[in-house]
């Protein structure tokens, strides 16, 4: 059973955030106006939805999204429930486990959708993202638009991550994934030199 964890994506009513892109949509031509096909142009951020940064987003001179290893977005996962606070930041205390997969999926439950794209969602503590490492996660997402707090102008989990070249996917719809352990596919758009890239992220049941 494949399960989405990809928000939908609709322009006039996806939120992104604060002065980026929203999503527009321009139909250049229909079928029910005589055209041979539909046909339209995208244009919108590329941290839109649900999306996997660029270490070149937060690091100078870092990988674009192109030169990110595929493997650390498809193979086995875990879902983990955090107790999530708004407008503060997840700690090493609030895991309710180590985690025991390469990629680790948090749900904190404070970003309550793109459509209205609360602020006061929570973030990552720096020494979260070093604990995740020495337990061996390569990846993580989350189910807010960013590992940061949104007045976090240091970035301070953005840079952790850096450090120890782990993957970031930000935007996840997680509210109804049960914990446990899956198979995950996010795979990003070969975007060459962009900072990120959105994503179709679902779930495989491995149990």
């Amino acid at each position: 059973m494949l399960i989405d964890i990809t928000p939908r994506i609709e322009p006039g009513t996806t939120r992104v955030w604060p002065g980026d892109n929203p999503p527009t949509r321009e139909v250049l031509c229909r079928i029910s106006e005589g055209a041979t096909v539909d046909l339209s142009t995208l244009r919108s951020s590329v941290h839109l939805g649900a999306h996997a940064d660029a270490p070149c987003h937060y690091g100078d001179g870092a990988r674009g999204i192109d030169e990110q290893p595929l493997d650390l977005y498809w193979g086995p996962c875990e879902v983990m429930r955090v107790p999530g606070r708004r407008n503060r930041r997840i700690t090493v205390d609030d895991l309710p486990r180590r985690p025991s997969s390469p990629r680790l999926l948090l749900s904190t439950g404070t970003f309550e959708g793109f459509e209205t794209f609360n602020e006061d969602f929570s973030g990552l503590e720096p020494a979260l993202v070093d604990h995740l490492h020495d337990c061996g996660v390569r990846l993580v997402g989350v189910d807010t638009p960013s590992v940061d707090l949104l007045d976090d102008k240091e970035i301070m989990a953005h840079h952790r991550f850096l450090a120890h070249d782990m993957a970031i996917i930000e935007g996840l719809a997680l509210d109804d994934v049960p914990e446990g352990r899956y198979e995950l596919a996010a795979l990003p758009l070969r975007l060459v030199g962009f900072d990120g890239s959105p994503i179709r992220a679902v779930l495989r049941s491995t149990t």
